[in-house]
């Protein structure tokens, strides 16, 4: 059985989500996540609990990419000194699809919907961190069953 729901992405928390596949192409993007918490409100969950979904398919209409920054960070010595300061680096807009396909295999800590606008929280497998912002008119969650969380 397939359940699929459409701009209910509050009622799914993604904050242990892994990232098995990410599609972006003219007029799609498509996010394949495991381990991704249902939660109780959603409109498919006939439980009254948490449970959980893997091969949950995100997909998100008309998508635009808005903004792809790589996180900066800071290194301290074990004195608590700064060693060395990083800042944020926004990705060039021509690397945007190599970049995002380099995020299977990583995980979603956040992600959040501000309007129209997606923002994903990502750690990458290259240990980089990465905030991808994707704007779109709609989003649909499809998956094939539910787990015990």
């Amino acid at each position: 059985m397939k359940y699929t729901t459409t701009d209910e992405l509050e009622h799914f928390s993604f904050a242990e989500a892994y990232i098995a596949d990410v599609q972006l192409a003219d007029g799609f993007f498509h996010m394949t996540l495991s381990n991704v918490t249902i939660l109780p409100e959603n409109s498919c969950n006939r439980d009254i609990r948490e449970m959980r979904a893997n091969n949950l398919v995100l997909k998100i209409e008309e998508p635009v990419i808005r903004s792809l920054v790589r996180e900066g960070y800071k290194v301290y010595d074990a004195n608590g000194a700064l060693m060395k300061n990083c800042a944020d680096e926004v990705i060039d807009q021509a690397a945007w699809n190599e970049t995002i396909r380099s995020f299977a295999d990583g995980s979603v800590y956040a992600l959040k919907q501000e309007g129209e606008n997606y923002i994903f929280e990502i750690d990458a497998p290259d240990e980089e961190e990465y905030v991808l912002a994707v704007s779109g008119t709609h989003n649909t969650a499809s998956w094939d069953r539910f787990l015990n969380k």
